[in-house]
This record gives C-alpha cells, sequence and structure tokens, in this order.
C-alpha cells in the first residue's frame, strides 16, 4: 500500500519537511495548510517539487468549523472553500480532510450537518476534489468515527466520504467491539485513514492528540489492530502518519522521517500487509566498547573489577579484558575523544547475525561500512538511533565467523570470577531520539519492550524503559532527561551479574577501588521498611550497596565512581527479580551529583 505522511509530523521548512519524506521513502504527504501559508513557494511550484521528489500530494488539511451552522455562516463557510478548492486545484491535490466542528454555533443536528456537508460535496466535485470527513476526539457535537459515518452516510453524497484516524478511535474506543463497527463502514466510502500512537496518559484529549501522539509502535494503542479492521472493509488508500509531537517538530526533520518510514513498515508487518525478514533476537551480550584517550583510568578500574587484559586486536588499537562470561573492550584509537571515556557500541550475540543484518537493512538500518583487514572476521554492525554500534556477532561458534578469532592471547594472570556475566548496559539517549530508540530496538533487534518509568533526579525528571529479550539474556535500560541538555550530565554504565555482591564489592575496594557512597538517610529508610539478618545492613553501609525487593525477589547492587562518561555497576539477582532497582535510581543520582 502507499505510506504517506503529514508535513505536521516533521519539522522545518515545507521543502525540507518535502525532502525529508522522499529520502525517506515515502510515496506521498498530506500538507498541512500552516506549512502552505508559511512557504515562499507557489502552490504550482510545491506541486512540481513533489512531482519531482516522486510524492503524491494526498490529502490537503484541514478544513474546520464547516457543518451545522447558521445559513449565512455556512454561505461564509462555502466561499472560504471555494477559494481553498481553487488552491487545490493549483496544488494537484484531490482530497480535503473537513474536522467535524468545534464552533460554538454549531448545532446539535445531524440532518443539518449531512445537508451542509452534501453540499460541500456539490462544490468539491465540480474541481474534482473529494471531502474526507473526519470525527474529532473533542469536536463539539461529533466525536466518534460511527457518528462521523452515519453523517457521511445520511448525505449520501459520491464525493463525501469519510476519515478514520487511529489517534481520536483509539484514545475514545471502549473496547475491541468499539473497533470491530469500523468493518460496516464500505471500503470505498473511507477515503483517508490518517495513523497515531500514543503514550497511555490520563489528560485532556485536546492536549494529548496535540503534544503526546508518536509513531506507531512507540505509544499504548493498538494500532495494527485498527489497521486490520479498516482492510477487511476492502480500504486500498494510503497509510498515512499524522503525528502532533513537541520533540519531533524540533528534531531534524531527516531521522525524523526515517523513524517514521520504519513505523509503518512494522505496522504494516504487524498488520500482515508485508513480509520483513523475520527477526534473530540477540541472545546475550557478546561485549562493551569503551573508546578513550587514556587507557590508564579503565585499565585500574577494569582491573579492580576483576578483570585481566586477555588480548589485543592484530590490526587495531583495541584490547581485550575478560572476567567469566563479561568483556569489555578498550579502544584507543583515533576516533577517541578528549573528553573521556564513552561506551560506543555493543556486541550483540545473535542466533543468526546475517539474517538479523537483513531484517535490518530492510527496516532502513544499513550495515555500517567498516574498515577490516584481509583477515578480519566478517562482522557487522548497525547504528541504533543515538549513534551505538551494534555488532552483530557469535562467540566460538564453529559454524559460523568468530570476532575473537580477531585478537591475538597476550600473557596474563586469570581473573577473579566475580563477575558471571554482563547483566545489562544501560544507554542514556539524546532527548529526541528516545521513542525512536525503543522502536528501533524492539522492530529492528526484536527486543520487548518493558513498561516505562519515571525517575526523580536531583535536576529533573528522567525516563527510562528497558528493552530486553525474552529471556533476559540481553538488558538494555534506556534512559532520557526531561530536556535537551539532560542527556548529558548522565553517564552510560555496564552492569555485572555477581553471585555475591558483597564479595565482589570488597573485592573491588580492596583493590583500590572506589564504590559510590551512600548516605546514611537512605539506609535508615531501608532499615524502617524492611527486616534484616544482624550485621547485614551495616554491611550494606559500609560499602554502598543498595538493596530492592519485590514479590518475585531480591536486588542488590553498588556503583562505582564515573571515568569520563562511563561507570560500572554491581549487581546480585536472587529469585525471580527482573527490575533494575528503580526505586534507588534517585539516591545514586543525587550520589553522583555530589561526587563530581
Amino acid at each position: 500500500m502507499r505510506t504517506s505522511i503529514a508535513t505536521v509530523s516533521l519539522s522545518g521548512s515545507l521543502t525540507e519537511k518535502l525532502t525529508a519524506a522522499a529520502r525517506a521513502g515515502f510515496d506521498g504527504v498530506e500538507i498541512f495548510e500552516n506549512d502552505l501559508l508559511a512557504s515562499p513557494l507557489a502552490p504550482e511550484e510545491i506541486r512540481a517539487r513533489c512531482a519531482d521528489l516522486g510524492l503524491g500530494i494526498d490529502l490537503y488539511q484541514p478544513m474546520r468549523d464547516i457543518e451545522a451552522v447558521p445559513a449565512e455562516e455556512f454561505a461564509r463557510n462555502l466561499r472560504r472553500a471555494r477559494h481553498k478548492f481553487e488552491l487545490m486545484d493549483r496544488l494537484g491535490a484531490d482530497t480535503v480532510l473537513v474536522c467535524s466542528s468545534v464552533s460554538p454555533l454549531a448545532a446539535d443536528d445531524d440532518a443539518l450537518a449531512a445537508a451542509q456537508l452534501s453540499e460541500l460535496a456539490d462544490l468539491a466535485q465540480d474541481f474534482g476534489i473529494r471531502v474526507a470527513y473526519e470525527a474529532l476526539a473533542w469536536g463539539r457535537h461529533v466525536s466518534t468515527y460511527d457518528h462521523a459515518w452515519r453523517i457521511v452516510e445520511a448525505a449520501g453524497h459520491p464525493a463525501l466520504g469519510t476519515c478514520l484516524d487511529s489517534f481520536h478511535i483509539l484514545s475514545r474506543s471502549s473496547g475491541p467491539k468499539d473497533l470491530e463497527r469500523i468493518e460496516d463502514i464500505p471500503g470505498e466510502k473511507i477515503f483517508f485513514l490518517q495513523l497515531a500512537d500514543a503514550p497511555l496518559l490520563g489528560m485532556d484529549v485536546l492536549q494529548w492528540s496535540r503534544h503526546h501522539r508518536c509513531f506507531p509502535g512507540q505509544g499504548g494503542f493498538d494500532v495494527a489492530g485498527l489497521v486490520r479492521h479498516v482492510l477487511r472493509t476492502g480500504y486500498d488508500g494510503p497509510l498515512s502518519l499524522e503525528v502532533f509531537n513537541d520533540v519531533f517538530r524540533q528534531a531534524e526533520a531527516g531521522p525524523t522521517a526515517v523513524d517514521a518510514r520504519r513505523s509503518l513498515l512494522i505496522l504494516q508487518e504487524e498488520a500482515g500487509l508485508r513480509a520483513l525478514p523475520a527477526p534473530a533476537a540477540p541472545t546475550g551480550v557478546a561485549f562493551a566498547e569503551l573508546v578513550t584517550h587514556d587507557a590508564e583510568p579503565v585499565a585500574a578500574l577494569l582491573t579492580g573489577l576483576g578483570f585481566a587484559r586477555t588480548a589485543r586486536h592484530r590490526g587495531k588499537p583495541v584490547e581485550l579484558w575478560e572476567q567469566g562470561e563479561a568483556r569489555v573492550l578498550v579502544n584507543t584509537g583515533p576516533a577517541a575523544r578528549r573528553d573521556g571515556t564513552t561506551l560506543t557500541a555493543l556486541g550483540l550475540e545473535s542466533p543468526d547475525p546475517a539474517a538479523a543484518a537483513r531484517r535490518a537493512e530492510a527496516l532502513l538500518a544499513p550495515v555500517l561500512p567498516r574498515r577490516r583487514a584481509a583477515g578480519d572476521a566478517p562482522l557487522d554492525a548497525v547504528a541504533a538511533p543515538d549513534g551505538t554500534e551494534l555488532f552483530l556477532c557469535a562467540t566460538d561458534r564453529p559454524e559460523l565467523p568468530n570476532w575473537r578469532a580477531d585478537f591475538a592471547d597476550v600473557p596474563h594472570d586469570p581473573a577473579a570470577s566475580d563477575a558471571v556475566r554482563i547483566d545489562h548496559v544501560a544507554l542514556t539517549q539524546p532527548w529526541h531520539h528516545f521513542d525512536e530508540a525503543v522502536l528501533f530496538h524492539r522492530g529492528v533487534l526484536g527486543l520487548e519492550a518493558q513498561e516505562s518509568v519515571d525517575v526523580a533526579d536531583p535536576y529533573g525528571l528522567l525516563r527510562s524503559r528497558a528493552v530486553t529479550s525474552a529471556d533476559g539474556g540481553v538488558r538494555l535500560p534506556l534512559t532520557v532527561g526531561a530536556a535537551p541538555g539532560d542527556d548529558t550530565a548522565h553517564a552510560r554504565h555496564i552492569a555485572l551479574a555477581t553471585d555475591d555482591v558483597v564479595a565482589a564489592a570488597r573485592r573491588f575496594t580492596e583493590a583500590g577501588g572506589r564504590l559510590l557512597p551512600i548516605g546514611a538517610n537512605y539506609y535508615d529508610d531501608l532499615a524502617a521498611r524492611f527486616a534484616f539478618a544482624d550485621g547485614e545492613l551495616e554491611t550494606y553501609r559500609d560499602l554502598g550497596i543498595l538493596y530492592d525487593r519485590d514479590a518475585h525477589g531480591v536486588f542488590r547492587h553498588c556503583y562505582t565512581h564515573t571515568v569520563g562518561r562511563v561507570f560500572f555497576e554491581l549487581v546480585q539477582r536472587d529469585g525471580g527479580y527482573q527490575g533494575y532497582g528503580a526505586v534507588n535510581a534517585p539516591v545514586r543520582l543525587a550520589a553522583q551529583h555530589a561526587a563530581r
């Protein structure tokens, strides 16, 4: 099916929006009236520009407050409509969106609304234009899709149909039965389908719509289910995105358009419209890669944590540090920044790296070009929205190329065995890429998105959402601050799983390492909330170990000081605990701010 995007979904000038939509692979656009009014281009020039880019103009929108009004007001509306239809003729657009009225002049009179919409459709038909009538969720008298359809059906005009909008429908839906009635509408009378997702929020629907829509798959609505109902009517028009979002309006148009197109590809897969290469979800973290211009502080930290430097890359300035199944690469190559150590890449253990790469490319995440020596393993990587390189790899599996073979062993003492593996890697996101990152990791990599969590920081509110493999072998909490500058204040971290966090913490401090100190008030609160064995709480206080408990198990964890923009966490999961100690995050963040 054709894919389209409303220009209001992207930032920039109309020309920039059109270019971004075309480069992302959309077939058409909805021209939002404000974008046209602000453009220096004449309608004919916009039409030519779209043609040059291979874009159709699928809809012109919106036309507001038309129907069920007094006769003199409707006469003024027809005059306005004639002007817009003449403009659409110059633009080359053949469908106009008419929103249900919010005017205080509008009457609660379906017969009058039908009659006036029929007269509007008569005028539109003279210009070869169709009228798509849409129920706004906050419409004065018409606020549901089935009510809008009853009016269209009563009008019985061939140039009048309905527009279905997933936000307006799903934000008011009472359940699956409500959506099933979509199938009662003949497909040829559904003139347009607009799609948007949204987080599930308890707020005024108008503010919800204007500020918090997102692309399908990034919120809590069953957009794919709605699309399936629409397709059963026989609808064969475009799948079009109309997303009002404060973040998207400020972000660069090009990446946002790619994110939008990816969301439609995934939606089409979920709705049964398109076959994509099947996901090959990662099963574990093969390695985390740190880039630094000064390896000494990183080496000291890793040594204190019990890692040993076991190998060196045969052709690049990259060292491999290992402890148990936990592996860290330390890269001192020319890409190292002078502002400190950063976490730039993850190796994801893949059951089928080639299949994972094919899916990534199908979802607009092409394999990154790499400088590879003749003997290097053919290791593919894709870029996450935040720029993190994600290597799709295999470790010591004879049937697949082994990234570990690119490293030559170096003499070393055996590593301590406190760390079992990498438990999770927390990735701070640029503020305008958070929802995109969740969709990317879910759709491209095949991970599962968990519920979003808000965490109080001394200087704002953080939003976090983890993406995980089904068995917990891969856990990637994605975090973003509440404002554009917040992401620079919070480092990324690598959490190391251990069977005994107390022993691991003691070993680290005895090796000269410094754990993040936690204030006494925190432990006083723990004493009030939980019962501990004699001396247990004192041990946690001495070492800076944090504690959490849920219905399934217990979580104990502590943190190192930050080196550059990276720190480590030692974690012990007992029982069925699956979280990340979110209740302790404000205490940790306050301690990190104080330790700067």
